[in-house]
């Protein structure tokens, strides 16, 4: 169970970040989670929004660089170590993470984790009875 996230390659330059957010507005695409990483030249914005068909759609069409990625969406606890736990329990399980980024929606708190394995990370949090979230719960925050 994964969730569609979609990394936009950007020049790295002033006014890039708010040009693609302006754009995303304009098409009505609601962002749920972003996260930023940069190089000197350009940066990644990895985002999870509400309708991944739609986004990917404009993003093309206006000739935006872009990837699709599963990863995995985790409803946490909104308290000191509700992190830690999923990422003890995922540790534990020998899966090793690539990268994460967290984001609260109506009042819950959400974690994003990238690894190279999803389907051995679903099963490891299952087992210790944490349940992905999938792409129709993201869209309906």
């Amino acid at each position: 169970m994964t969730v569609k996230q979609i990394s936009v390659f950007l020049e790295n330059k002033a006014g890039t970040l708010a040009e693609l957010t302006d754009f995303l507005n304009r098409h009505n695409i609601d962002m749920r989670a972003l996260s930023l990483a940069e190089a000197q030249d350009f940066g990644i914005v990895r985002m999870i929004v509400d309708d991944v068909y739609a986004a990917t759609n404009v993003l093309k069409e206006a000739g935006y660089v872009f990837s699709i990625t599963p990863v995995l969406a985790v409803k946490m606890a909104d308290e000191p170590g509700g992190l830690y736990r999923i990422l003890k329990v995922l540790g534990d399980g020998g899966v090793n993470l690539e990268y994460m980024y967290a984001f609260l929606a109506n009042q819950e708190a959400y974690t994003i984790l990238r690894v190279a394995d999803e389907d051995k990370a679903a099963e490891v949090l299952k087992r210790n009875g944490i349940m992905p979230v999938c792409q129709d719960e993201i869209a309906a925050l």
